[in-house]
């Protein structure tokens, strides 16, 4: 298996040295709970479980109550019209909103066992075991090798040899290693924009991720690209448990397991997205499926 295996451990929850409030006020906070959250017949276990997630910009609230469990080794596709709060949902995941000011969260992200969200939590270590990829490739300003080995070299110490075979085994794995075997060192903005975007979810595997979130990862890059990144999908969860951001409805029937559909910072309905496109238990859901608005 992984030369790496034994360089992870568990997700770590609160150190008691190093607690710091993340949500003020948490008393104030009542889970409401809304229609068309209940749980499905999921099969396997979730992975993650969500739990009266509430979400702010400074003092606008733009998430309300989101419930939502998401199954192990499937894709979970959610949807909704601009603005609803998919992608507000998704980066709640590996708490990436930190980055910017006056974005908070409350509620429950329950990983592993361990609230995601809770104060104290080991953001470097929940940020490797939860990788994300955005909608335009962020490659870095380097090789397409150092890309790769960027986390490797982070996360666990390896010799030059063993980085390599890593290395070769994530650019495999996303079909990219054929493609680039003899430009390993060339600048990783030279690849072409849909290769850029394998290059991220294989510098994102490189990791071992046990959750993936993709956000809109095909909306820029071309048709040929977007099919690769869709068969890449279809593959991954073989390994990973995948969550991905779609405006797309047909990509969403193509690739998911799952499907949430969001409206207002609401999550709406949750099911098997079988049932959700064609059998959909609310109003909205079938308007908005429909092309009635969004």
């Amino acid at each position: 298996m992984s030369l790496m295996r034994q360089s992870f451990g568990r997700l770590r929850g609160p150190d008691p040295d190093r607690v710091r409030p993340l949500n003020p006020n948490p008393d104030d906070h009542v889970c409401r709970g809304i229609q068309g959250t209940v749980r499905p017949d999921l099969g396997p276990p979730p992975k993650a479980r969500v739990r009266c997630l509430d979400f702010f910009y400074g003092n606008r609230q733009v998430l309300f109550d989101n419930n939502l469990e998401v199954p192990s080794n499937r894709v979970t596709a959610i949807i909704g019209p601009s603005g609803c709060g998919k992608s507000t949902h998704l980066r709640a995941y590996n708490r990436i909103f930190e980055l910017y000011p006056g974005r908070r969260a409350r509620g429950e992200i329950m990983l592993d066992g361990v609230d995601v969200l809770a104060p104290g939590v080991d953001v470097i270590d929940l940020r490797r075991r939860v990788g994300m990829i955005f909608q335009q490739p962020t490659t870095f300003p380097m090789s397409v090798f150092d890309n790769v080995a960027f986390g490797l070299r982070l996360h666990a110490s390896l010799r030059a040899d063993a980085l390599r075979f890593e290395v070769e085994q994530a650019l495999g794995s996303v079909g990219l290693w054929d493609e680039v075997r003899d430009r390993l060192n060339a600048p990783a903005a030279s690849l072409s924009g849909g290769q850029q975007q394998r290059l991220c979810v294989a510098r994102a595997l490189a990791i071992r991720p046990e959750l993936l979130l993709m956000d809109e990862p095909t909306s820029a890059i071309d048709p040929i690209g977007t099919s690769r990144i869709e068969d890449l999908i279809l593959g991954l969860k073989r390994r990973v448990t995948v969550v991905i951001v779609t405006h797309n409805l047909q990509q969403a029937a193509r690739v998911s397991d799952f499907m949430a559909f969001f409206y207002e910072g609401r999550v709406v309905e949750f099911g098997p997205t079988s049932q959700v496109f064609h059998r959909p238990s609310e109003h909205l859901t079938e308007d908005y499926l429909s092309g009635r608005f969004g």
